[in-house]
């Protein structure tokens, strides 16, 4: 039974709309907490064990989940890993919880049409510690392009960036706890030495994807739902 990791401790200080009141994990999309879609897109492909990496207001967190009917054979467990832990600290204070062999790791803020067991299998083909899901992010602005002499070709309304950046989605090794300390930031010394010792691998989505960083990301997220356009919904 495949196990993820849901990092959902943080404050959420640039959507402070919302979570003023209550944790990130539960601003809503179409109704419903973004940590709820989140959960759907690894229990429909076949992940039970879902393990929710909790911090501020996490007791809200406890209470979403208590209340919630999951999908048969998901079992859904909150880990209280502290305040303000950075993310790397809350995958190792949630280590006893999350089984002995490969496991799944996730932000608690992004969706995507990711097909997991192509990532899986891409994880354990390579035969490194850590793979890491790479997208390219639409760009926030238009871009204006330009010839030698300074004149305007053209313009393109909001293309993909041509760089790869983290996109969350991550698949990990038991060895990867020898990386990881209660002040980890995963991003900076774990993914670094694991780069530099080379047992980190990038799986490249080229799907949909997106982070609900800020107010306008939650606008988008919910304006996709309401149409019926949200290409995450990999669920019936």
């Amino acid at each position: 039974m495949e196990t993820v990791a849901i990092l959902c401790g943080g404050r959420g200080t640039r959507l402070r709309e919302h979570t003023q009141a209550i944790p990130k994990g539960l601003v809503e999309v179409g109704a419903r907490p973004i940590l709820w879609h989140i959960v759907q897109i690894y229990a429909a492909q076949g992940f039970g064990r879902v393990v929710l990496c909790t911090g501020y207001k996490g007791e809200l967190i406890d209470e979403f989940v208590a209340a919630e009917s999951w999908p048969a054979g998901v079992a859904v467990t909150c880990v209280d890993t502290g305040l303000d832990t950075p993310t790397g600290g809350r995958l190792h204070r949630a280590r006893d919880h999350l089984g002995p062999g490969t496991f799944c790791a996730t932000y608690g803020d992004g969706v995507a049409d990711i097909d997991l067991a192509r990532l899986l299998r891409f994880h354990r083909d390579h035969g490194a510690v850590g793979t890491m899901t790479v997208v390219r992010p639409e760009l926030q602005f238009g871009v204006t392009e330009l010839d030698g002499d300074a004149r305007v070709i053209r313009f393109r309304e909001k293309p993909r960036s041509q760089h790869w950046i983290n996109g969350g989605f991550f698949c990990f090794e038991p060895s990867v706890f020898d990386h990881l300390r209660d002040d980890s930031v995963l991003e900076r010394e774990p993914l670094e030495s694991l780069a530099a010792d080379g047992q980190l691998r990038a799986y490249r989505h080229e799907g949909f994807w997106d982070c609900m960083d800020t107010y306008k990301d939650a606008v988008l997220l919910n304006d996709l739902w309401e149409r019926g356009d949200a290409p995450w919904k990999v669920w019936a």
